[in-house]
């Protein structure tokens, strides 16, 4: 955010920290500017720098005093710069300190981390005894303590709105500027910085008459990046869900809209759901509506899901860049695809703790617009605490279709079959096929059209259409009885085991279904 066209022009947060800085050097020997990357930190004591004088310090002037110093002797090149600065000048100005504390105070593998303090007390105190002016300047929280136990700090805040527009006009100018509503971009991208800001300017320069419109479509596609390949993902519609009106209505209204609608949003103050549960029996549509939502939402959508394998070395770290993409580009949607697998064990308890942490945060201003939406089939394997009421905020069930939903879908998926298969009596299939679920249809009419290449393949004589499809669902029924089994005894297994586990064992009776004796 350097540069002759903006030295002397400063954003209202920007402004008002330079005029702190500016009454303080009139009281204070040392001094320090805080602010997240591209707040403008350097714009501030450059200006700063050219009303009062004194000398500028910056990483390359350390580099350069590096060169041919000691690799372990950091801190001592830097007291001597800074300390032949202040006995040369009245006022020095340090920027970009957070570099040089990122590697001597905050770097366990560096050999004399915490030294960094001494020097910087011994500065400190020279300034102050010498009636010299040391302004210190790095990044929130990480300048070193013996600063900030001696001086007058300054920050820059969080940009607003009207920050976007001031710095918008100076890197895009006053008419460009003009056609741009900024309180909509901020709904949409409330912690733009300045280096974001200024990449987008340069780039809507290029366009012809750039307006609100081109500004969020370079922000969603360049700047505002989900972890999911929408290329990847199978393009679908919430519309193209059947027989789950209910739920597709509480998503518009407490997902969709708070999401998409700035102008509503903004006039009631809406914002999505702080944690929503999508539950019901496998194959009801639930990893369809993350699919829906991943491309309805782009930039706003981020996943979670089997490819997070828990207990796996990045598996933590992962979780975390997910949740700090999340709120970078807040509102948004954190998708957990079939959470109840990774708690079923009870052992994954780290992600457990730090999801409650989350969802506790997430009714901050600064991570109020993040949505965890969770997925499971068996809402029993979700720890209590995770799905209490003021976490989870809104349950959407995912039951199974009636009739008359198995019907549309039928039909939807029988339209992209070959003709000679579309002739078929819907209401004898819709009927028969109770307790499907959407994937079981699906699996059907695929199936259907299996039977039918196969006999057509070996010049069987040809059945009726319904008849194929009535013989691929009662296959389809028969392995869903099988995995109904197989699950039912995989979950008496891992009940048997977990008893076993707590010293426990039980003993099938018939007067009273079991017995508890302890183990020898």
């Amino acid at each position: 955010m350097t540069g002759p066209d903006v030295s002397t022009q400063l954003s209202p947060a920007q402004r008002e920290a330079f005029d702190g800085l500016r009454s303080g050097m009139k009281i204070g020997s040392v001094l320090t500017l805080s602010g997240g990357s591209g707040s403008g930190k350097t714009t501030v004591v450059r200006e700063i720098h050219r009303e009062s004088g004194g000398i500028f310090l910056n990483m390359r002037d350390f580099v350069e005093a590096s060169v041919d110093q000691h690799p372990l002797a950091l801190e001592e090149t830097f007291y001597r710069l800074v300390i032949g600065a202040l006995k040369t000048d009245d006022a020095v100005i340090v920027d970009d300190m957070h570099l040089l504390c990122s590697v001597m105070a905050g770097c366990h593998f560096y050999p004399r981390s915490g030294y960094f303090e001494a020097p910087v007390k011994a500065l400190c105190t020279f300034a102050a005894e010498a009636g010299k002016k040391l302004i210190l300047v790095g990044a929130g929280g990480t300048l070193p303590k013996a600063a900030n136990d001696r001086c007058y700090p300054f920050a820059i805040a969080k940009f607003a709105p009207a920050d976007y527009a001031s710095l918008t006009r100076i890197w895009l100018g006053e008419e460009a500027a003009a056609r741009i509503d900024f309180d909509k971009i901020f709904r949409f991208a409330p912690r733009l910085n300045g280096h974001q800001l200024r990449a987008a300017c340069e780039w809507l320069r290029s366009r012809p008459d750039p307006d609100t419109a081109a500004l969020v479509d370079y922000l969603r596609s360049q700047r505002l990046a989900s972890n999911v390949d929408l290329g990847e993902v199978q393009a679908v519609d919430l519309s193209a869900l059947k027989g789950i009106d209910d739920v597709l209505q509480s998503l518009e209204i407490n997902i969709a809209l708070p999401l998409e609608n700035d102008r509503l949003a903004s006039e009631f103050n809406l914002r999505p759901k702080r944690g929503v549960l999508l539950y019901g029996p496998p194959g009801t549509g639930k990893t369809t509506v993350g699919r829906a939502l991943a491309h309805r939402l782009k930039s706003k959508f981020f996943l979670i899901d089997g490819t997070f394998i828990a207990g796996t070395q990045n598996f933590y770290g992962m979780v975390h860049r997910v949740f700090e993409s999340a709120k970078e580009n807040a509102p948004s949607i954190i998708f957990i695809d079939d959470a109840d697998a990774i708690f079923e064990s009870g052992e994954e308890r780290g992600l457990y703790r730090y999801l409650l942490t989350m969802l506790d945060g997430l009714e901050s201003e600064s991570a109020g617009g993040v949505c965890v939406m969770l997925t499971a089939m068996t809402v029993a394997h979700l720890p209590p605490a995770l799905v209490r009421s003021g976490r989870v905020e809104l349950w959407l069930e995912m039951k199974l279709p009636d009739e008359s939903a198995r019907m549309s879908i039928l039909s939807d998926h029988l339209a992209g079959v070959p003709a000679v298969l579309r002739d078929v009596d819907l209401a004898s299939l819709s009927s028969a096929s109770e307790g499907f679920t959407g994937s079981d249809l699906k699996r059907m009419v695929e199936d259907g059209k299996g039977l039918y290449a196969y006999d057509l393949s070996r010049s069987y004589p040809s059945r009726g259409a319904t008849e194929y499809f009535l013989s691929a669902l009662e296959t389809v029924r028969q392995n869903k009885e099988r995995y109904q089994a197989a699950e039912a005894q995989a979950a008496q297994h891992a009940m048997m085991t977990r008893f076993r586990g707590s010293g426990m064992s039980y003993s099938m009776s018939w007067a009273s279904g079991y017995s508890e004796t302890e183990d020898e």
